[in-house]
């Protein structure tokens, strides 16, 4: 766990994140199986978020289940491979982090150009629902990214960029859960 240096200081003067550290040694000692671990990265440096992610995705690929339960969505994104979303007592996903991520991307492109315009008209003839996002960005539903190049260079519209959108786990889980939660902030 990377506490050798601190092996003859006493547990009770470590940080949060030598805690954790030395939570995960214990939970190791039996050489468990399946590991549940609540909150791995509360309290951890960046050195340490990297080296739980490693030790994680190792424990995993030695075959232990190991079930994390964490807030800390853009972890996960890193860490995780499959997601059980629970909201108010249901199981509201139970998938893969690739699928999940996929479903809440929703198959749309950004599109950067200076020709808005001709962009939206040349998008909308060929089916595609475009919303405008700011003066040059475009966001397009309908069309892969592809079909949106393709599309536009037989126009001869000019664009800087398209892109097809991925959305973080941390706006799918927000998505998801939308109609879960308990309690929400206020609006200022």
């Amino acid at each position: 766990a990377g506490l050798g240096p601190a092996a003859r200081r006493r547990a009770g003067g470590y940080s949060l994140g030598m805690r954790q550290r030395l939570g995960v040694a214990a939970a190791m000692l039996g050489d468990p199986p399946v590991l549940l671990l609540d909150e791995p990265f509360n309290g951890l440096d960046p050195e340490g978020i990297v080296w739980m992610r490693g030790f994680l995705r190792a424990l995993a690929a030695e075959g232990r289940a190991v079930l994390v339960s964490s807030h800390l969505m853009s972890e996960l994104e890193d860490t995780a491979g499959h997601l059980v979303v629970a909201g108010r007592g249901r199981v509201l996903a139970d998938t893969s982090v690739a699928d999940l991520i996929a479903r809440a991307s929703g198959g749309r492109v950004r599109l950067r150009t200076t020709a808005r315009e001709a962009a939206m008209r040349a998008l909308a003839e060929s089916g595609a629902t475009v919303t405008v996002q700011d003066r040059e960005t475009l966001t397009v539903d309908g069309l892969a990214a592809e079909q949106v190049v393709r599309l536009l260079t037989a126009r001869e519209v000019p664009f800087a960029e398209v892109a097809a959108h991925r959305a973080t786990l941390e706006a799918a889980y927000l998505d998801l859960t939308r109609d879960a939660v308990e309690y929400r902030g206020a609006a200022r």
